[in-house]
């Protein structure tokens, strides 16, 4: 193999962070697609029951004061629009951002992780990625519909919810960096399982820490389950979509550049 073939050179970030947003734009519309068919009529059917338990509740001793503060300032958007347009927005933003994320991640590994090939680095990156920002924190705080639990405690829940993800994505760096250092001592299995083992831990520990949040009451839990488990469906098609993507398109890439810097050398030799 030409020395080319490892010179990092050849592998323009912007050409990668050009196929990430690509590669994340597809992944946003499928995830789109995923949450509107399988989890929004779960997101329907706990709006209904909240509705339902608050008609039931005692009426307030002064109505009339609290509704003209509700309605002040506040822009009504209707259901249909939330989960259509306003979801398809989200999924395009959000899969959009981890496609440029991970594409850029990937352009700063590439030929860093020993052996690996940038299709094997692009695929070892993307579930790293999965498992440490969206799988690990979601084991912890799952997905809840929408007007579930107390607002009161929104803003606690969403912190712990990004320290335990903060957390597992310093960890999941740290655990890449030891597995490099580790491999001129050990075997690139044992290498690699120490470091593994070392996320767990950290993350473990981290999760035991943070507090648990349950706040859901009488709330069915059959309709809870079908919620969560297409959150989970939703973020795995995301991250799925983006990792094969990435790594047909890098994999293209990089074959292309090393054949052209390996073109320029034997030009250059004759």
């Amino acid at each position: 193999m030409s020395t080319a073939s490892k010179d990092k050179s050849v592998l323009s970030p912007g050409a990668f962070l050009i196929r990430g947003l690509a590669a994340g734009l597809v992944a946003g519309l499928l995830a789109f697609i995923v949450a509107f068919a399988f989890g929004e009529p779960y997101v329907d059917d706990a709006i209904a029951l909240e509705e339902a338990a608050a008609a039931q509740a005692p009426a307030e001793e002064h109505p009339a004061d609290h509704a003209d503060e509700d309605e002040a300032g506040i822009v009504e958007i209707s259901r249909d629009n939330q989960k259509s347009w306003g979801l398809l927005t989200g999924t395009l933003v959000v899969g959009t951002a981890l496609g440029g994320l991970v594409s850029l991640a990937v352009a700063a590994v590439v030929g860093r992780l020993g052996n690996l090939s940038a299709r094997g680095s692009t695929a070892l990156v993307a579930l790293i990625g999965f498992v440490a920002i969206a799988l690990v924190p979601f084991t912890k705080y799952p997905a809840t519909p929408p007007a579930v639990g107390s607002g009161e405690t929104i803003g606690g829940r969403t912190a712990s919810y990004f320290a335990l993800q903060l957390v597992s994505v310093l960890a999941a760096i740290a655990m890449v960096v030891l597995a490099n250092k580790l491999r001129g001592r050990f075997e690139a299995w044992t290498a690699a399982t120490i470091a593994a083992l070392s996320y767990v831990v950290i993350v473990a520990v981290t999760a035991f820490l943070l507090p648990t949040v349950n706040e859901l009451g009488d709330f069915p839990a059959d309709t809870l389950w079908y919620f969560r488990r297409s959150s989970l469906l939703v973020l795995a098609t995301m991250w799925a979509t983006i990792g094969v993507l990435l790594v047909a398109l890098v994999g293209r890439l990089h074959d292309r550049a090393v054949a052209e810097a390996n073109r320029r050398e034997l030009a250059a030799s004759i």
